[in-house]
């Protein structure tokens, strides 16, 4: 297993987030090319993919990382982290968590954020057993 960094898109990128996006949420849809271009080409925003090379798509597994500087420091959040339903209990979201948080520390953040549903309850226990914590506070959502 390999986690790497997308900086070009290729139709195996594209292919993967039609096939994965759908098993995370049916509330959106894949992102096109040119939206997976800007993605990967944003200096705020980091595309990991997880591959083995014994499959016909390589891409079994995905994770966005953002890092963002505010006034009050460097701040990062974990977004879209998905793994093949086919490939799941393999250890490849812990492998895709644990480069994201390298990445993160390396850009100077000083802690990850990200929101998980409560039903996801093997995503929820990867993240606990990681050392994410869970946050008090009230999430908003302005909706246009």
């Amino acid at each position: 297993m390999e986690i790497l960094q997308v900086f070009q898109i290729t139709p195996d990128v594209v292919e993967a987030l039609e096939r994965l996006i759908p098993q995370l949420t049916i509330n959106s849809q894949p992102p096109t090319e040119a939206e997976l271009k800007s993605l990967v080409s944003s200096d705020s925003s980091v595309l990991l993919v997880a591959c083995v090379s014994e499959r016909s798509n390589p891409i079994v597994g995905i994770l966005t990382l953002v890092v963002y500087r505010v006034p009050t420091g460097v701040h990062a959040r974990i977004e879209d982290v998905i793994v093949e339903q086919t490939m799941r209990g393999k250890g490849i979201g812990e492998l895709l968590m644990r480069r994201a948080l390298e990445m993160a520390k390396e850009s100077g953040a000083d802690g990850v954020a990200l929101t998980s549903n409560p039903r996801r309850e093997a995503a929820n226990r990867l993240y606990r057993r990681l050392g994410f914590k869970p946050w008090e506070t009230n999430i908003y959502f302005y909706k246009f």
